[in-house]
């Protein structure tokens, strides 16, 4: 089992953020992790279906999210948190894959457990991967998320995060590099694009166009009301297209029901919202 549980992002202004998820996605903070401080960051956790959203911001420039917050010189996507349920196979793969671990629960957890892996060794986005108890049940416990998340689950607007899509100068590689450590092939390849495909969703490798910077660009995400979306992203200024709206500097692309293995989205690079 191999599922996209989380997907962290990274501002320096995490009340206006959160306004915009609140109005255009009609999410709600479910936990505000104190733990985090200790790493120079302050967050908070949103679920969207039964993933999570989370935004972190430094309030230390010297910590590894200040830097990363620099050098991509804007809001951003920041990492891609997945959950399994074989944590000692994983931690067996990345040794022999000689990708080290920047984080490593240590294995002895009744509850919880996870790695880290070094961002130099599997560069695109910094990669976690979770074990929790029941990892069976899809609105199971998760421990970032805090003890009672479920409650602030809503659907009514958008209901689940279906693909994240990584830009790299030289895609094919990257996306060879991340099959491996997650042990899951590349099902579709060509020129323009390489998919891993997860139990829920799938990871989108493209080449870098525009002004884009490499790392995480966007989300695509199975939405159910679509003109609540986009009206209240022209009121936030965070309108793009109609299939597109932008918060923290990410691209999120609104698909239906149907639509949600699409491997390829209309880019639009423009827009106002942080």
């Amino acid at each position: 089992m191999l599922r996209l549980r989380q997907i962290a992002l990274i501002s320096h202004d995490l009340i206006s953020v959160e306004t915009n998820f609140r109005s255009i996605f009609g999410l709600d903070v479910c936990h505000r992790d104190p733990g985090v401080e200790k790493f120079g960051l302050k967050n908070f956790l949103m679920p969207l279906g039964n993933s999570f959203i989370e935004v972190v911001a430094p309030f230390q420039d010297t910590t590894a999210g200040g830097r990363y917050l620099k050098k991509r010189g804007s809001s951003a996507g920041y990492m891609v948190i997945m959950q399994t349920d074989d944590m000692a196979n994983a931690r067996a793969r990345m040794k022999e894959l000689n990708i080290r671990l920047v984080l490593d629960g240590g294995g002895n957890a009744s509850e919880s457990d996870g790695i880290q892996l070094h961002p130099k060794d599997l560069p695109g986005a910094i990669a976690e991967l979770r074990w929790n108890t029941a990892s069976d049940n899809f609105d199971g416990p998760w421990a970032p998320a805090g003890t009672d998340w479920l409650p602030h689950k809503n659907t009514s607007i958008v209901e689940a995060v279906r693909a994240v899509e990584i830009n790299s100068l030289n895609h094919e590689s990257l996306a060879l590099q991340w099959s491996a450590a997650l042990a899951r092939p590349i099902k579709i390849s060509n020129e323009s694009i390489a998919l891993i495909e997860l139990d829920d969703a799938v990871i989108r490798f493209k080449p870098l166009t525009g002004d884009r910077t490499e790392g995480l660009n966007e989300i695509d995400i199975q939405t159910t009301n679509f003109d609540h979306v986009t009206d209240a992203a022209r009121d936030a200024e965070c309108f793009l297209s109609d299939t597109a709206v932008q918060i923290c500097g990410v691209q999120f692309n609104l698909i239906a029901a149907r639509e949600y293995l699409k491997l390829d989205t209309n880019r639009v690079d423009t827009g106002h919202c942080i």
